[in-house]
């Protein structure tokens, strides 16, 4: 599957920049997200450099066949309608485990949303692993790993320094991102 990864991006024009030696566990926090085609460049770029990470998605799609689809590639279905702690699930997952990196967008929607769920951080900072804060560059065709972030517990301050790292980075559909 590495190889024909990397043959996709090569067709596409896309490279990735950093990411050689990224935690064996760890949040990574991925943005912008405004597109559809996201999800399937996020897999491609990971599996292109012989990596898979999880991914959160909406419990609406793992119906059949889709679910056996979305649980071969690393989704874990969410009830959002439902009051359990995702952290604690998280966090115990990231307990049981040696490697595990879990990919979340944190503005959690295609659709414009100025205010970032703050999910992904305190599923970091319960399961004491480090934030990977990678973007999707749609003008440049790149996918960057910018750096390795770690939660101090101040959420406002460290989400504002997290999104700093987007400020230079272009989405699919511009009009959709906001920090």
């Amino acid at each position: 599957m590495k190889w024909l990864s990397n043959l996709i991006l090569k067709v596409s024009g896309w490279k990735i920049v950093g990411g050689a030696d990224l935690p064996q566990k760890c949040v990574i926090c991925v943005a912008p997200h405004t597109s559809n085609w996201d999800l399937p460049l996020g897999l491609i770029i990971y599996s292109s450099m012989g990596r898979k990470a999880s991914f959160l998605i909406k419990k609406e799609w793992f119906f059949f066949p889709m679910n056996i689809i979305f649980k071969s590639l690393g989704g874990i279905p969410v009830d959002r309608s439902r009051k359990t702690s995702l952290t604690d699930q998280m966090t115990e997952i990231y307990e049981k485990r040696d490697s595990f990196q879990l990919a979340i967008t944190p503005e959690a929607t295609r659709k414009l949303n100025t205010e970032w769920k703050k999910g992904f951080y305190f599923i970091a900072l319960a399961a004491k692993v480090p934030i990977v804060v990678a973007a999707f560059d749609y003008k440049k065709k790149e996918a960057i790993f910018k750096t390795v972030f770690y939660p101090t517990g101040d959420a406002d301050a460290d989400i504002e320094v997290i999104k700093s790292y987007y400020k230079d980075v272009t989405a699919r559909h511009p009009q959709n991102f906001s920090l």
